[in-house]
Order: C-alpha cells, then structure tokens, then sequence
C-alpha cells in the first residue's frame, strides 16, 4: 500500500472502553480526514455522525468500524452533530443499512437545495460570490469547476425520526447524554454533554485546533450565534471533548477562549481592511489573503467568514451595508 492510499484509508482507534473514533477521510485540502464515534450500546453501537457520502464511503465506514469489531448492521442509532455533508453524508445509506433511527436538529434542511438541486445549489453560491465582489471570471472558472456532476457529499436526504432539542436523551452504556444547541458553525449544530464522566461530542463548535467557519446565510447572524453557543457550553463540566475533527482534547475552556479571541481578531481585520474606503466583502477578502490567493477554495472559505462577520458588525452598528451598490458595497460608521 502506498502512502497516498494509507492516508485515505480509514482508521479506527480505541479511545475509552466503550469509545471508538473512527477515522474517516475527506476529499478536500487542508480537511483530510473526519471523525465518526461509536459508543457501545447495550448489544449494539450509538454512531455519532457519519462521514461523507458519495461512491465507497458506506464501505469506508464498514471497514473503520470492522476495526472495532462491528458493522454498519451493529448501529442501533445514528446521531448527527450537524448536518453537513461531512457528519450528515451517509445518514440515508446507514440508516437503511442498519435499520436504525436518526435523530438531529430540527434547523438541518440548510443542506437540502445542495442534495436535491445541486445545479441550483451552485448558482445559489456563485450569485451570493457575485453580490460580494467576485469577478465575473473567477466566477464562471468556478462555475466550470463545479459543473462536472462530481457527487455532492450527501447520498440523499434523510429526515430524522427524532428532533434533537434539549430534553431529549441518548443512552449509551456510558451514561445518558444530554443536548445542548450550539448553532453557529452550521444553524442545527449541537452538542452532546455526559455530565458523570465528564465527557462531550462537540462536532464542529469546539476542535482542538480551533479553525473557525461559520455557514453563511441561513440565519441572520451565525457569528452571534456562535458566541452565545460558547456561553451555552461554558458552564459545563468536561474532562475530555471528543471533536468532529482531530484528536480528543482536554482543554475546553482554552478552545472556548481561543475561538473568542479569533472573532475578535479577524472581526478587527475587517475593520482595518477598510482602510477610510467604501468595500465589497470580496476585496476584504483581497486584504485578508493578498492577491495571489484568490482563486482556489480558501478564498470561498474565507468569503463566508467574512460575509458572516459583517453581518454581525451590522448589527451591533459597527458597518453599514450601502444603499443601491450592486456588488455590496460596505462601510464603517
């Protein structure tokens, strides 16, 4: 086996009795790699998030969790963090495998026009890129990149049998996990708190390197939200987070002021990349990356980070959006 292949290879790994990260690659630069986690559960196994979807990726997760001495047929409930493609992708492919339920947030439909429309999905995008500054032609080489019928992430969409709302309750053998709704990174996030054993499934709100994203334009303001989900985890007692990527880490309360901090930095980027100017999002953007980074997809990544930080500075009366400018345009007040 080469080194390419044992890198896409799925890994599994015993974190504590009971416990198991399943180690699931991802397609995308920078991104190698996600976790899944199977808890034991009676004669079964509770999955915690799925991996991405597409062709193979059922057989992945087979493989990791073969690892650990189950199958796909071995899950007796599927719970997603999120409904992103990398922890929501396969949900439909497990659930008719296993038979087994989903439960997740009520907000997860963000993610349907990209699974039943994928075409629309894209120009959706790409007009959102055009209100923000993008040149046309970055947008129509982005539009020839995406317009491939490369797979989507989601095998097909999958509604939940359960809502996943505070109050309701997930048995493992190592206790009964409580919900807390942490929208932010994506509008149905939550996380899943073991108070006994000091435990939590973060997903993506908390990772023990912090890398902030917030899912542009489904709410008002995912920056806000995100902040006030870090009050909602604060309180909590947590010995170990185990994340929707990366290694388990023991720090919480560290990531939690890491990720305030990083909101604060990059929203005084925002500031300073005015420069006295009127600005679209996509020339603050410029400033954030320099030129020579613009096209390739840390500049889409960054376009909604910023997208979603002027929003938040709109509300709190720190930017104003300028009447009748097509691109966007923006200013400090």
């Amino acid at each position: 086996m080469d080194a390419n292949s044992r890198a896409s290879a799925p890994r599994t790994e015993r974190v504590l009795p009971g416990i198991w990260r399943l180690r699931l690659p991802l397609p995308w630069p920078g991104v190698p790699h996600g976790n899944a986690w199977a808890l034991s559960a009676g004669d079964g196994i509770v999955l915690f998030d799925t991996g991405i979807g597409g062709k193979g990726r059922l057989r992945q997760l087979d493989l990791a969790l073969a690892q650990a001495g189950f199958g796909v047929e071995d899950i007796s409930l599927l719970v997603c963090t999120h409904s992103h493609t990398d922890h929501y992708g396969l949900a439909a492919s497990i659930t008719e495998a296993a038979g087994c339920e989903l439960w997740m947030h009520p907000a997860w439909e963000h993610v349907r026009l990209l699974a039943d429309d994928p075409a629309a999905a894209l120009e959706q995008r790409i007009e959102v890129a055009r209100q923000s500054g993008v040149p046309a032609a970055a947008l129509e080489r982005y539009r020839e990149s995406r317009s491939g019928g490369e797979e989507t992430g989601i095998d097909a969409i999958r509604v939940p049998d359960r809502d996943l709302l505070p109050g309701v309750e997930v048995e493992t053998d190592q206790g009964i996990w409580q919900v807390h709704e942490t929208p932010g990174h994506a509008p149905s996030h939550v996380v899943l708190h073991q108070p006994e054993n000091r435990l939590m499934i973060s997903g993506d709100h908390l990772l023990g390197r912090t890398v902030l994203f917030f899912d542009y334009g489904h709410t008002p303001d995912p920056v806000g939200e995100f902040l006030s989900s870090l009050t909602e985890v604060e309180p909590l007692e947590v010995d170990l987070c185990l994340a929707g990527h990366g290694r388990p880490f023991r720090d919480p309360e560290n990531k939690i002021a890491e990720a305030r901090r990083q909101v604060g930095e990059l929203s005084g980027k925002v500031r300073d990349a005015f420069g006295g100017e009127e600005r679209t999002a996509f020339e603050i953007v410029a400033e954030f990356l320099g030129p020579e980074n613009l096209d390739g997809p840390v500049s889409a990544w960054v376009l909604q980070i910023v997208l979603s930080l002027l929003d938040h500075m709109a509300i709190a009366g720190e930017v104003v959006a300028v009447a009748g400018t097509d691109p966007q345009r923006w200013a400090l007040t």
